[in-house]
């Protein structure tokens, strides 16, 4: 049984299947077709955090696809008022497929042990594989290829820039990541971040300077400083975090007709000035709905095709 974790999970022409899918599928949506290719299925959906894209994406998607989904909140007490096994076993045997939005990536590993049906990372602590889905599906609409397209990532090395990471070094994309350096991927374990192998055309930089990391970029990407769990750094974290705000003096360091990309929710005035977010540069209202069209790839690829 395959599940969809972290990118690392599919091979770089399994990554392109569920693009092309996605891009298909958004072309119908555009067209006023509604092919009902998940008709009669069922879509578990755990949340240990709260969401409105990942939430709103799937439950669109599968409506859409013909299919539904039900939203499991903190009413199912995931490993409190009864065990991972319990939980894992009972639900997969009444959907489809489970989509975990988790507080710990051990949890839904946890979950896939016991589960009898495909399992997929809404978002953990490590990956937020979903989301490099939608991010890429943009930049392609946006430039009309991904090979030797060069985005950056600006701010924390986090579990979304992770993803990222992960689906540019597939695609043969150049990377640059600027972070101060307590934040920054550690050079010695990126081999392993990206599944161990070198990729064709995949470059990569790490670099504390925001400047250099979006010169001749295509595509500047940030997030949140503070995420959620992570509070009680917040006055230490905008400290340190200020430099490396994208604001319109750091975009005009990269290429005339480069975008602003941004998973959200954003903090307006700290990682981002409205300036940016509001300018046409900015592509966050065309990247979140891509949310909806990645994911209807995903699943109609995980289970009319690989699991079908």
């Amino acid at each position: 049984m395959r599940h969809f974790i972290t990118i690392n999970d599919i091979e770089t022409a399994e990554l392109q299947r569920i693009l092309e899918l996605s891009d298909s599928l958004k072309n119908d949506w555009k067209a006023g077709k509604h092919p009902p290719l998940l008709a009669g299925k069922m879509l578990g959906m755990i949340f240990e955090k709260p969401s409105l894209r990942t939430r709103v994406s799937f439950q669109t998607g599968m409506f859409q696809l013909g299919g539904s989904a039900m939203f499991l909140g903190n009413e199912i007490g995931f490993g409190k008022r009864e065990s991972v096994k319990d939980i894992a076993e009972v639900l997969s045997s009444m959907v489809d497929a489970v989509m975990f939005r988790a507080m710990k990536h051990q949890s839904v590993l946890d979950v896939i042990r016991y589960s009898r049906c495909p399992v997929i990372n809404g978002l953990t602590d490590m990956s937020h594989p979903c989301q490099a889905l939608a991010d890429v599906m943009t930049v392609y609409e946006v430039f009309g290829q991904l090979q030797g397209i060069k985005i950056a990532w600006v701010g924390d090395a986090n579990n979304v820039a992770a993803s990222l990471l992960q689906t540019a070094a597939k695609l043969g994309m150049k990377v640059s990541v600027a972070a101060p350096e307590q934040f920054q991927f550690n050079p010695a374990a990126v081999k392993n971040l990206i599944g161990g192998k070198p990729f064709s055309g995949f470059d990569l930089e790490l670099t504390d300077n925001p400047q250099r990391a979006v010169r001749d970029a295509h595509a500047v990407f940030t997030d949140v400083w503070v995420s959620m769990g992570q509070e009680a750094e917040e006055e230490e974290r905008k400290k340190i975090f200020a430099p490396y705000q994208v604001n319109t003096a750091l975009m005009r360091q990269a290429r005339n007709d480069a975008v602003f990309l941004h998973c959200l929710p954003a903090r307006r005035g700290l990682e981002v000035t409205d300036e940016v977010m509001d300018s046409p540069q900015s592509k966050v209202v065309q990247e979140a709905e891509n949310r909806l069209h990645a994911q209807k790839g995903l699943l109609v690829w995980l289970l009319n095709e690989v699991n079908g």
